[in-house]
C-alpha cells in the first residue's frame, strides 16, 4: 500500500506548477499546440524531477512516537526476583528494542533474576557478567524457567 503524506502531494502539486511554468518559459510555443510523447515526457520528467527536489530539501518527519514508560503491573511484582536461565547468548540492553544499546553479552547457560518491571516481551533483568551484576533489558523470548533443564 502506498502511503501519501501531504507533503508529498503537496510537493507534486508544486513540482506541476513549477514544470509547467518553466516549461512555457524555456521551451517554443510550438511544444505545446499537440499533445505527444515529447510534452508529457517534459511534464512528467520535470515533475518528477522538482518534486524530488523538494522533497529531499524538506524530509517528512516521522510521527513522533510517544515514549511509552515500563510500567509495573501488580500481576508483574510477583515475578520479581524469580529467576530463568538464558536459553542462547543474551544482549543485555539499555532499553526496550534491539536498537537500544547493548550493555552485556550474557553467555547461554546463565541464570538471570527479573526485577518485575516488563513491557510486553521486554523484561527488565538482573545478571552476574565477568563479576559485575548488570541490570538492562532482555527479550523474554531468551529466557528459560530454571528447572527447563540446561542449555544445549
Amino acid at each position: 500500500m502506498i502511503h501519501l503524506s501531504y507533503l508529498s502531494i503537496a510537493a507534486v502539486a508544486i513540482a506541476l506548477l513549477v514544470t509547467l511554468m518553466l516549461a512555457a518559459w524555456l521551451t517554443p510555443a510550438h511544444w505545446w499546440r499537440q499533445l505527444n510523447a515529447r510534452a508529457l515526457a517534459v511534464v512528467g520528467l520535470g515533475t518528477w524531477a522538482i518534486a524530488s527536489l523538494i522533497l529531499w530539501l524538506a524530509p517528512a518527519t516521522a510521527p513522533a512516537l510517544a515514549a511509552t514508560p515500563a510500567t509495573t503491573l501488580s500481576a508483574n511484582a510477583r515475578d520479581a526476583g524469580r529467576s530463568y536461565r538464558v536459553h542462547e547468548d543474551l544482549n543485555l540492553r539499555s532499553a526496550i528494542g534491539t536498537a537500544s544499546s547493548r550493555i552485556a553479552v550474557v553467555p547461554a547457560g546463565t541464570m538471570v533474576t527479573t526485577t518485575g518491571v516488563r513491557q510486553g516481551d521486554w523484561w527488565q533483568v538482573q545478571a552476574r557478567v565477568d563479576g559485575k551484576t548488570v541490570e538492562g533489558w532482555s527479550s523474554s523470548l531468551w529466557l528459560r524457567r530454571a528447572n527447563e533443564g540446561a542449555a544445549h
